[in-house]
């Protein structure tokens, strides 16, 4: 696996999740040194100068008119990270800390930082030593980007705070040891550097993004086995539906549900029965195309949000290099990720909407055409009945989780920030929407299969057979009352693999 060069301009989200999953090694660019040797080359002469600089020789946020003196620039910096690491709240996961630094040293490499290429060199060897610091997820507000769990990362760093290092959970200077990584000693600029952005949530709304991407997909092989559980009618898929109202989502997923159903012996044989008088399908089937295509379209829209933060410069000040400025301003600020992880939610509650609907249709003997609950004796089992009600306890609670956090503010830094973000927050609830929303759509896939079970010998399309297939190397035919947890929980694991997402690429 070839070395991933961290330059500022060019990390993709391929790129980001080989190092996240794959842990791919790291390391700065040359191009992206000589950049922030110029920047850097900036501050030194500032500091000469004796002009004063917010953040290299003042005080911080409301501090800001207090002047530092030039033998205390280097502890004013240590400081900064050791007030700032005051978060609280379960730690950020592997993947996601890792994410985090990766994105961090990203935005420092791109050359507007004003600090020392040691800074991003420290954290890529940090990446490539797997000495993954201990931050808690709780304490930012997103104005200022994530300070408080950037701080935790930069207390490592600097050979302070926890981490974790080879499994073992020890001291930040304990774990830079024994990976044999010199901990920086800031200079100036350099904390504020490592604690001003938003690379906590955009970590987590980087994954998260991924994520769902796969849980879409998901709710597509689960609306087309569904579809044929239900004997439901496959013409609202029909390409010249989608072709006179042209979004992109709408068509790819129309396209999914005719691909995966094709070749399905059970409409066909229904479709004269006495018992079906069905003119059109329940909405949660004809408008499938329409719901999971607009969470499609959302999820682009997150993603091309997120493309653009990838390579951004979110520190404060920036330093111009070209120029020999530096200038304050307000890139640090979470709004638009705050923005999108709203936008994230809402998707994700969409989908565990609709495919409870389809659960509950499945379930309901009056709307099903198969046995109640979908199991033969019913009365004496109860079949699916309290998985349709863990379903619709599930598509509640993410309703809950989807309540926007981009338009709540609180003023902070005695009123010197006083409109903010919420922006980690509003990334922090992705990972638990997702976790409800596979289980969700896990009961979804195991109903459909039972329902086509009750159908044999006909079967649905070859490619919704692969699913099916899945399903039912993991949980047997329900012929009689048994715990499903254990089944849930399974296929929730397949669907966070991609097994399900898979068939359709």
């Amino acid at each position: 696996m070839s070395t991933i060069q961290i330059d500022g301009d060019n990390l993709s989200f391929e790129l980001l999740y080989r190092i996240v999953f794959d842990g791919a090694e790291v390391e700065l660019a040359a191009a992206a040194r000589n950049k922030m040797l110029a920047s850097r080359a900036v501050i030194e002469r500032l500091i000469e100068s004796g002009d004063a600089v917010y953040g290299v020789n003042t005080g911080f946020g409301k501090l800001a008119s207090v002047r530092i003196s030039r033998e205390q620039i280097g502890e004013l910096q240590v400081n900064l990270v050791r007030s700032h690491a005051c978060g609280t709240g379960a730690p950020l996961s592997e993947h996601e800390t890792r994410a985090m630094l990766a994105l961090r040293a990203n935005a420092i490499a791109k050359g507007f930082s004003g600090v020392r290429p040691v800074v991003a060199e420290t954290l890529c060897a940090m990446l490539n030593a797997r000495v993954h610091p201990v931050i808690p997820s709780q304490g930012s507000v997103g104005a200022s980007g994530d300070l408080t769990p950037l701080a935790h990362l930069a207390q490592v760093a600097i050979g302070e705070g926890e981490a974790i290092f080879q499994t073992r959970t020890i001291s930040g200077g304990e774990a830079m040891r024994a990976a044999g990584i010199v901990p920086l000693a800031l200079e100036a600029k350099e904390g504020l550097a490592l604690l001003n952005g938003t690379q906590g949530m955009l970590a987590l709304l980087a994954l998260g993004v991924r994520d769902a991407e796969i849980a879409v997909d998901t709710a597509d092989v689960a609306a087309a086995l569904s579809l044929d559980a239900l004997r439901g009618s496959p013409a609202a898929f029909d390409e010249r539906i989608a072709e006179v109202r042209p979004y992109t989502g709408h068509a790819t997923t129309a396209r999914n549900l005719r691909r995966l159903n094709e070749g399905s012996t059970i409409r066909e044989s229904h479709r004269s029965s006495e018992k079906d008088k069905r003119v059109q399908d329940a909405y949660s089937l004809r408008c499938a195309p329409q719901v999971h295509g607009a969470v499609r379209d959302a999820l682009a829209q997150v993603r091309a949000i997120l493309s653009v933060e990838l390579n951004s410069a979110t520190d404060n000040p920036l330093v111009f290099a070209d120029s020999g400025e530096v200038i304050s301003g307000g890139n640090f600020h979470g709004q638009p990720l705050a923005m999108a992880a709203d936008q994230l939610a809402v998707a994700l509650a969409a989908l565990a909407g609709i495919s409870e609907r389809r659960i509950e249709q499945m379930t309901n003997p009056q709307t099903s055409l198969l046995p109640a609950f979908l199991i033969r004796e019913a009365g004496l089992n109860s079949g699916f009945m309290i998985l349709q009600v863990a379903a619709a306890a599930l598509a509640s609670e993410i309703k809950t989780q989807a309540t926007p956090h981009s338009v709540d503010s609180i003023p902070t830094s005695a009123n010197q920030e006083d409109y903010v973000s919420m922006g980690m927050g509003g990334a922090r609830r992705i990972q638990p929407m997702l976790t409800n929303l596979r289980n969700v759509l896990a009961i979804e896939l195991l109903s459909a299969c039972q329902g086509l079970d009750l159908l044999a010998p006909l079967r649905t399309g070859a490619d919704a057979q692969k699913a099916y297939a899945i399903v039912r190397a993991e949980s047997k035919m329900v012929d009689a009352d048994r715990s499903l947890a254990p089944d849930i929980r399974a296929m929730e694991r397949k669907i966070a693999a991609g097994a399900f997402s898979e068939i359709l690429h």
